[in-house]
Parts: structure tokens; sequence; C-alpha cells
């Protein structure tokens, strides 16, 4: 049978990320595409643990039953408690939603705020996936140039005013794909320019605790001036992105009207996943299982650092993330695909995201994310060898 899609899957295929995996059966090829926190992070002792003992409770029964649509109140409340550290504060439980995973709150923002044709303003390059959500609602998506100390405050000014945008979406800590975090200032900037004009903005967070250098700096949502800034977090990269638990803090409004929207998605995330996370926190497991992965993560991103410096060719310029779990390359000057370079390169047992996926209209050619927390150091250092050697060639024989 021939069936016929909806208009909102004309511009939707599978992520690059998904796509990729499906070039990565081999065992043999070393991938720096994906975003997979270290396998070496994962608290698998306490998770099994912690659901052996929920599961022998007299009331285990609860683990298994359906749960209310805003939240095991308990996850809320370690939510609450968790986000203070970057200047994040919650006035009430009608302030918080438990979602499934990061990307279900893109997507309950979408779902609560646009129409078709409404405008998205993001960072260019932005997460993939952001990208992907937005097309699915049949939105403008339209990009914002950035530098290193964050979002450039001109340009945004001048398309919120051309654009009217009913949505901003932002990843200000070691940011998808780029590793780059906003300066206070930039976010101080962000937050009265877009409460002047009364532009929503959803804060992605996932990566902040991930930070093994340098100052932390505190959230965009802290120095809102208005409620229109949302700020999202999401246990994936810190606790177990198989769960798919994570929350959003704003306007209780805008709040109860995602949890509408999330009763006709999934009604509730995961009772177990929820419970097993709030118990997690509630022990105290939460910060030092963190604390103990950043010298694995610091230590793989050196790896890669040190491995670009003697094998990439030198027109490769990238960023030098101080936490979070990529690096941003540009091939500057040269005109190349690293799309359609990506087969050859997989060919030869080393794997990448093409920067191309992560613009709103598709520049980047030149551009490629490594992932450096999934691979170890000697995996590092053999891929990135393979890596620079075969870009050596292609910019050889241009």
């Amino acid at each position: 049978m021939d069936f016929t899609f909806s208009d909102r899957m004309a511009g939707m295929n599978g992520t690059a990320t998904r796509e990729i995996f499906k070039l990565l059966s081999r065992p043999e090829i070393i991938s720096f595409a994906g975003g997979l926190p270290a396998t070496e992070a994962l608290p698998i002792q306490a998770i099994r643990d912690i659901s052996a003992e929920l599961l022998g409770r007299a009331d285990a029964y609860k683990l298994l039953q359906y749960g209310t649509t805003e939240g095991y109140p308990q996850l809320a409340e370690e939510i609450g408690k968790l986000v203070r550290e970057f200047g994040v504060t919650v006035q009430d439980r009608s302030n918080v939603l438990v979602i499934s995973g990061g990307q279900q709150g893109i997507d309950l923002m979408c779902k609560s705020l646009l129409n078709k044709g409404d405008t998205v303003l993001v960072e260019d390059p932005t997460y993939l996936a952001a990208l992907q959500i937005f097309n699915s609602y049949e939105a403008r998506v339209v990009g914002m140039r950035s530098a290193a100390d964050g979002i450039d405050l001109q340009d945004m000014e001048e398309k919120i005013k051309l654009h009217k945008p009913k949505l901003m979406y932002l990843v200000p800590t070691f940011s998808n794909p780029t590793g780059k975090t906003y300066t206070a200032e930039n976010r101080k900037g962000i937050a009265r320019m877009t409460a002047q004009y009364g532009v929503p903005v959803l804060e992605d967070d996932p990566y902040a605790r991930l930070r093994f250098s340098g100052e932390k700096v505190d959230a965009l949502y802290s120095f809102a001036q208005d409620d229109n800034v949302v700020y999202m977090a999401s246990f994936s990269k810190i606790l177990s992105p198989g769960l798919r638990v994570g929350g959003i803090v704003g306007n209780a409004s805008l709040i109860r009207k995602m949890a509408i929207g999330k009763q006709g998605t999934d009604l509730h995330t995961s009772s177990l996943a929820q419970m097993i996370t709030a118990e997690y926190c509630r022990r105290g497991l939460l910060q030092p299982s963190v604390q103990a992965s950043l010298p694995l993560y610091r230590t793989r991103k050196e790896a890669m650092m040190q491995a670009i410096s003697r094998y990439m060719p030198q027109e490769f310029v990238h960023t030098d993330p101080e936490g979070g779990l990529f690096i941003w390359g540009e091939f500057a000057g040269c005109d190349i695909d690293t799309a359609a370079l990506l087969p050859q390169a997989v060919q030869r047992n080393v794997a990448y995201i093409q920067g191309q996926v992560f613009y709103a209209d598709g520049r980047g050619r030149n551009t490629i994310r490594l992932n450096y927390s999934n691979a170890s150091c000697e995996q590092i250092e053999i891929g990135i060898k393979a890596l620079g050697q075969f870009f050596k060639e292609v910019l050889h024989n241009r």
C-alpha cells in the first residue's frame, strides 16, 4: 500500500546521528559521531541496588502503575534542588514538569507555542534534533550569528525585529555542537533583549555539570528580567540516557499547557525511571558520580586536542571547550563537503558528524562535530590519525 504522508513529514529525515549508527555495525569502526556519555560513567551498580530496593518494598506496585503527568513529586523536588546550583529558582511545584528526556521538552514547547509558519530563532549552528523537531511543526527556523562569547546581540535584535519569532532556542553552556559557553555578560544581554521584545526562550542545559575547567556560569534563566525564559535540564548525560528523564522549569501557565500536551504524547514519564532517578539524587549520589567522571572526560578531551594538533590538516580550525562532550571544527577556506566525504571516512574505520546538519539553512559544508566522551584515549589517537590522513589526502587532491 502507498501511504499518503502528512505535510509535516515532507522535510523530515532520520537525524544524522541515528543514520550514522547504521554505518557503524562493524566493531572496528571508531566513532566520534554520537553524543553518548562514557560507558564507564554509567552507575550500573548503584542503579541495580536502588532498583532492587524499590522493587522489594511493599508498595512496589507504584513503580509499575500509572503516574501523574506533572511527574513524581519527589523527583520534581530533587530537580528544584539541583537547578539552584546554576541560579535557577523554583517558586512552586507548578513551575516544574518532569519530561521524558530533553527532546520531549523541545517538542512540548513547540506544541504549546508554535503554529505552522511561525519563526524560531536559533544559534547557528545548533542541536540537530531541535531543528528536526521545529521542522516537524512546520516552523520557519532562522539562525543567528555567534562568536566565542555567545550570540551576536546586534544580529539577534535585527532578526527579532524582522521575523517576530514565537520562540528562541539556545544551548548556552557547552553548546551542542560547538562546545562553546556564553559569557555572563552575553546572557544578560540576551535576557534583557528577549524580555524587551517579549520573546519566549527555551534554554537547553544538559551539559553544565560536565565542566572540567574554567569558571561556572549561571544559567541564562538566572538573568531573566521577565518569566519569558524556560530552563530545561536532563539526566541523560549525567546519569543515564536510557532512563529518559529530565525536567523543565518555567512560567506556571506555560508549564500547565505543556503538561496538557504531554498527556496526549506519553501520559507520563516512566514511573520506574522517575523513582530510580529521584532516589539516586536523594541519596546524594549524583554529584559524586558526576565529579568522578570529569577527570575521564578531561583526559579524553585533551587526548583528542593533542591528536588533532599532531594529525589534522593545518586548515582545520577548532574549538577548545571547558566541558561538555564535543569539539567543533572547520576546514577554513576549504571548499569541501564533509557530508559527501563521510562514507569514505567510514571505509577507513572512523566516523564523525557532518556539520551541515546543525545549520538552520544548510550551511557549514566544510565543518564537522567530533565527540570525545565515548572513545578510549587509544581509540582517539588511532581514529584522529586516520581522519587526519584522510582529510590531508582530500585537501591535497582538490
